[in-house]
């Protein structure tokens, strides 16, 4: 969790920078991409850019393109879920030049091999992989065959894809036709139960945090399947849809049908714990809010959730007085500073350390979940206007 609040923050700064032109690179580099092909067409971009008419845009993109293509020497392979590398003028004086390189590993893997070059950083893809809060299980099938995945974020990760052997098994033959019925439903129960093995096998192995399945495909089979009841009992099922195909086309078909359903569920899961935290604030039980607070709870081990607004920015601030000599800390949100001591002397920053990124480590070493919450909607904020963006839900007091 701390690796993805540090990308969200590097986001959130990238998103603020401007070119003068089209001089803002962006490259993304899947998982298991050849580097040496990437250089090579990194050096063909760059040959290219020798057209462009503006001689202060041309030389920011290929000093930005060289840059680039000098850290990738540094990496013997693509690390394993991909990179995603910005480089570009981030100077808001004309008459400067400032070429900086960012580069982010996903918490997942990338699947786009993409060069942009562009007045703004290309951030919904690295955004989207990030971004996303909830793991979810899917599953589309027919008669004959099913595919299951996991989906986070806009990633699908395929799990197994089965063949069912319901009409390859039997045969008429001098069978009677209820003895022919019979073979059928239990062929069809072989089947369903090895599907359902694989679901509650995946929803085990991530020790049943996945918030839910989304079930699709063409005909009756996948209603029949729901029917049969063959899922672990904590599984729910947050709907059934219809897809025209079980392969990997048929998931991403079942991805776009389910968009609105998925919204609305991890709405609902964010408006469950800031329920669930106030109510334990007015009961004055198993809740605490603010940073000291909270950071009080994660050193005890208390913490089982730590609530965050995704927006907030805070930072403790170590200063010393220029008058008296003594240091004193505050929390300030980013960007805020406050130059001046009690006793008319003049603060100088010594040390500003990211105090959400601490807690996030802090909940990371005790095994606290890290939730956060959105300052769009009416409960979050609701959670940052009456305590701060800060929160956690205790295991005891």
């Amino acid at each position: 969790m701390k690796n993805e609040y540090n990308i969200l923050r590097e986001i959130k700064r990238l998103k603020t920078i401007r070119g003068y032109g089209t001089e803002l690179v962006s490259v993304y580099i899947p998982a298991g991409f050849n580097l040496a092909e990437e250089v090579s067409r990194l050096r063909n971009e760059h040959s290219q850019s020798g057209n462009i008419k503006s001689k202060s845009v041309r030389s920011n993109v290929q000093s930005a393109l060289d840059k680039i293509m000098q850290y990738l020497r540094l990496y013997k392979e693509t690390p394993k879920n991909g990179l995603a590398i910005f480089a570009g003028n981030i100077s808001d004086n004309p008459g400067k030049v400032d070429i900086e390189l960012f580069s982010m590993e996903p918490p997942i893997p990338l699947k786009i091999n993409l060069y942009r070059c562009d007045s703004v950083f290309l951030l919904e893809p690295i955004e989207t992989l990030v971004g996303s809060k909830d793991t979810y299980c899917l599953l589309v099938m027919d008669g004959r065959e099913a595919s299951i995945a996991t989906l986070k974020g806009s990633h699908i990760q395929v799990v197994k894809k089965l063949n069912s052997m319901v009409h390859a098994k039997v045969r008429k033959g001098g069978q009677s036709a209820a003895r022919y019925e019979r073979v059928i439903e239990e062929s069809i129960g072989q089947y369903h139960n090895r599907v359902s093995d694989i679901i509650n096998a995946t929803y085990a192995s991530s020790q049943f945090k996945i918030k839910g399945l989304v079930v699709g495909g063409p005909g009756p089979a996948k209603e029949s399947f729901i029917k049969d009841n063959t899922l672990n009992y904590q599984i729910k099922v947050l709907g059934v849809l219809d897809t025209g195909y079980t392969d990997e086309y048929g998931l991403h078909e079942l991805v776009e049908k389910a968009s609105d359903l998925l919204k609305e569920q991890e709405a609902v899961q964010e408006r469950k714990i800031i329920e669930r935290f106030m109510q334990e604030i007015v009961r004055k039980d198993l809740a605490v809010y603010g940073y000291e607070g909270t950071k009080k709870a994660l050193e005890a081990k208390q913490a089982s959730t730590l609530i965050l607004n995704d927006t907030l920015q805070l930072e403790a601030v170590t200063y010393k007085c220029n008058a008296c000599g003594s240091t004193i800390e505050r929390m300030e949100l980013a960007g805020h500073r406050e130059a001046k001591h009690e006793d008319g002397g003049t603060l100088t920053i010594v040390a500003v350390k990211d105090a959400i990124e601490e807690l996030i480590d802090m909940a990371d070493k005790t095994g606290a979940e890290t939730v956060f919450v959105s300052s769009e909607s009416s409960y979050g904020k609701e959670f940052m206007m009456g305590f701060k963006g800060i929160g956690a839900l205790l295991r005891y007091r």
